[in-house]
């Protein structure tokens, strides 16, 4: 059932709660995420008191739980949970709370997420040193042979999609320009410098084949969203942003030969279910907002989700389409890799400021139909939203 035929109880994205982000220190997890709540409900034009419902989630950092109800005072919660699905738990939490409002369980739910990896006098590598790193199983073998964190495997993944398709190091450049001339326009962003091609391609090695410039930033802060009725959002203090589908997608690739692992991602069966359910395909989409941890994760969303065909993403990216001056506006406020990088809650917050007509230097002029995407753990996890103004598609 699309959410528009339950009428006034579809759901709507009513607030929006950015705190300082970036490299700000002396704050915890929990305190960001308090913050973020409260933001989201001055937007909505909300009281506290009129939350009844509270999803939360933390990155590596942690320190974002249950207690966090306590900390914002809240009262007779009828939905309480944590919930975690890595980079993808965004778009699971607004969907969560979209059946939620949709069901009468709950009539407004704030969906937050809170990290502060960073420390003062500390590098950004040193926050997600060691993430990933098992004891035993089968992740207990990347420890042993010295793979530390996400990067050798997002690389891998990269470096298999290269060698299957002849995907090029000079085309994921693409996308990190592109991204970076939104970031110029967007004063969140952490990177406001321009880079070139050329700057890529100089940028240190991180792990064959990314650059420097290929991997996302590391971020302090908190983000939270307020979903609730279509009917209640109208009459709230911002325009409503209907949540018109979503979709997720758990792939569980077999670490094995024959597995298609770097060759396909979640968002092959993730986007066509949201799309499906918002009565809309691939050409509507007028803004896209894809989860960025790595170029190469824009790189083969695109293809899956049909932008492009499957293995043609290279020259898709390197053809112009994706900058201010491109014909698909994506990431526009610069993404994981330029703006911040606060897990899904990047590319929701800035696909709620488009759809709004809120981004101001950087507005797309056609913002009816917002895609986002997120995606976690090392392409194990897919979540889909489509966004818009209209209650229709």
């Amino acid at each position: 059932m699309s959410t528009t035929e339950r009428g006034g109880r579809g759901p709507a994205i009513a607030g929006l709660g950015i705190t300082d982000l970036g490299k700000v220190y002396g704050r915890t997890a929990a305190d960001f995420a308090a913050d973020a709540v409260r933001r989201a409900a001055e937007d909505a034009g909300l009281a506290l008191t009129d939350i009844d419902g509270l999803l939360t989630s933390q990155g590596i950092g942690g320190g974002v739980g249950l207690g966090l109800q306590r900390d914002l005072g809240l009262r007779d919660l009828r939905l309480l949970s944590e919930v975690q699905a890595y980079g993808s738990t965004a778009g699971a939490m607004v969907q969560y709370a979209s059946m939620a409002v949709q069901s009468g369980m709950a009539e407004t739910v704030a969906c937050v997420f809170a990290d502060a990896p960073l420390k003062e006098r500390s590098s950004a590598g040193a926050a997600y040193a060691g993430a990933g790193r098992a004891p035993s199983g089968w992740r207990g073998l990347n420890a042993a042979a010295g793979i530390a964190g996400a990067n050798p495997l997002y690389a891998m993944a990269a470096r298999r999609h290269m060698d299957t398709y002849g995907t090029t190091s000079e085309q994921l450049a693409h996308i990190a320009v592109a991204q970076r001339d939104w970031a110029v326009m967007n004063p969140l962003a952490q990177m406001r410098t321009p880079i070139s091609v050329e700057d890529h391609q100089a940028s240190r090695p991180i792990a064959d084949p990314f650059r420097l410039f290929d991997c996302c930033l590391v971020s302090n802060g908190g983000i939270a969203v307020i979903v609730t009725t279509a009917e209640r959002a109208a009459n709230l203090r911002k325009p409503p942003v209907h949540v018109l589908g979503w979709g997720q997608s758990h792939p569980g690739y077999p670490m094995a030969r024959g597995s298609d692992f770097g060759l396909v991602s979640g968002a092959a069966t993730s986007g066509p279910a949201a799309m499906k359910m918002a009565g809309v395909t691939v050409g509507d989409i007028d803004v896209a907002e894809l989860y960025d941890c790595y170029t190469f994760t824009v790189l083969i969303s695109l293809e899956d989700y049909g932008f492009c065909a499957k293995g043609e993403g290279g020259e898709f990216v390197a053809g112009g389409a994706l900058g201010p001056q491109g014909t698909l506006p994506l990431n526009t406020g610069g993404g994981q890799l330029s703006s911040y990088y606060l897990w899904g809650m990047t590319p929701l917050s800035e696909a709620v400021l488009q759809a709004r007509g809120e981004a101001g230097e950087r507005q797309a002029p056609r913002h009816d139909t917002v895609l986002v995407s997120g995606n976690g753990g090392i392409l194990d996890h897919h979540s889909t939203l489509i966004l818009s103004p209209h209650a229709h598609a």
